[in-house]
């Protein structure tokens, strides 16, 4: 009996519903904008895929072929390093990390980038900035977009110029010379 109007009890307490009442709050004050900085940085990625060390993997999708190191819905993880120069044995300011997708049904190669680049030396060191674009990677030149950052390019927009310093068809590898324009706090 005891039981039974436990049970009662907890189900007319789960039932029994509180009326709250509230409402949707914001709060907007008006924008000082902050002095916004424009930062020019050039360097160059190298994305290796072949060799025992590559610093991109492919993670999903078609096997890689001789002729299409790339073929499309691969997608590949990224830990690049970004040097001065364009020579791997340049210094190396950072690293590039994230995932790029092969996008392109046809015979033009087109990645979409989901990227953070990271820098580890200088005066933008601990600071990285967002990248998130597509990449049509058999143009020479092209433009990819910064949609974010952090550390010293908190609020970063802008673009990357990329051009393709080199590729190798066979196995995929590159190195990219990025330009960068950013705009940021």
């Amino acid at each position: 009996m005891e039981k039974i109007f436990f049970v009662a009890s907890i189900l007319i307490l789960s039932i029994w519903a509180i009326p709250v009442h509230s409402n949707y709050y914001s709060k907007s004050i008006p924008y000082d904008p902050i002095q916004l900085k424009k930062t020019h940085l050039h360097f160059y990625l190298h994305d290796i895929l072949s060799g025992k060390n590559p610093t991109a993997v492919q993670i999903s999708g078609p096997k890689p072929t001789p002729n299409n190191p790339t073929p499309f819905g691969s997608i590949f993880a990224l830990d690049d390093p970004i040097t001065e120069g364009p020579e791997l044995s340049s210094k190396v300011i950072g690293n590039a990390q994230g995932t790029y997708l092969s996008s392109n049904q046809g015979k033009d190669l087109n990645l979409v980038l989901s990227i953070d680049i990271g820098f580890t030396a200088g005066k933008f060191n601990g600071s990285s900035i967002s990248v998130f674009s597509r990449n049509p990677v058999t143009e020479k030149h092209r433009e990819i977009a910064i949609v974010g950052g952090r550390g010293r390019f908190r609020y970063a927009r802008g673009f990357i110029a990329v051009n393709t310093y080199y590729l190798n068809t066979t196995n995929g590898d590159a190195v990219l010379e990025y330009n960068a324009e950013i705009i940021h706090h």
